[in-house]
């Protein structure tokens, strides 16, 4: 796409629909009309400043994202503030992964970093989650920490 126009609508059309909502639900919610919206999710006119920022929150998305998140370059539909999907990755003979460069840099991770790997067994919800060591100490109240020190004295 490549046309903040064109990013603008399509964005608009596909949140709308993935929040099951109709455009006068939509103009209500913001406090404009049907006819409006109309015209931004077909690309007529642009909302102004203020009802982006209106969308952005209605719909949970950055205002960045709203406006230039192009989904067909990406690969994938708009995401919600704040989450990311960074791709897929391929388990190593020792179990080891690389994190792909874009999730490095977003989170600013560096060679020697620490990373506390969590997980979910539970049939209905399985999963693992990697969280920044500081930001879980910070969580845990510290509750964890001789877990970090064992791990460095080997």
């Amino acid at each position: 796409m490549n046309n903040p126009r064109n990013n603008i609508a399509s964005n608009l059309r596909f949140l709308r629909s993935q929040n099951r909502m109709s455009q006068e639900e939509v103009a209500e919610k913001i406090g404009v009309t049907r006819q409006a919206v109309a015209k931004w999710e077909n690309g007529d006119s642009l909302p102004d400043i203020l009802n982006c920022e209106a969308l952005a929150e209605l719909y949970d998305v950055s205002l960045n994202d709203l406006v230039q998140y192009d989904p067909e370059d990406e690969g994938m539909p708009i995401p919600p503030k704040n989450k990311h999907l960074f791709g897929v990755v391929t388990l190593g003979e020792r179990g080891q992964i690389v994190l792909p460069k874009k999730a490095r840099d977003i989170f600013k991770l560096q060679p020697g970093d620490t990373l506390v790997v969590l997980g979910d067994t539970n049939p209905a919800t399985p999963g693992m989650a990697l969280v920044d060591s500081q930001s879980f100490l910070r969580m845990t109240g510290h509750a964890v920490e001789s877990i970090f020190r064992e791990k460095g004295d080997n």
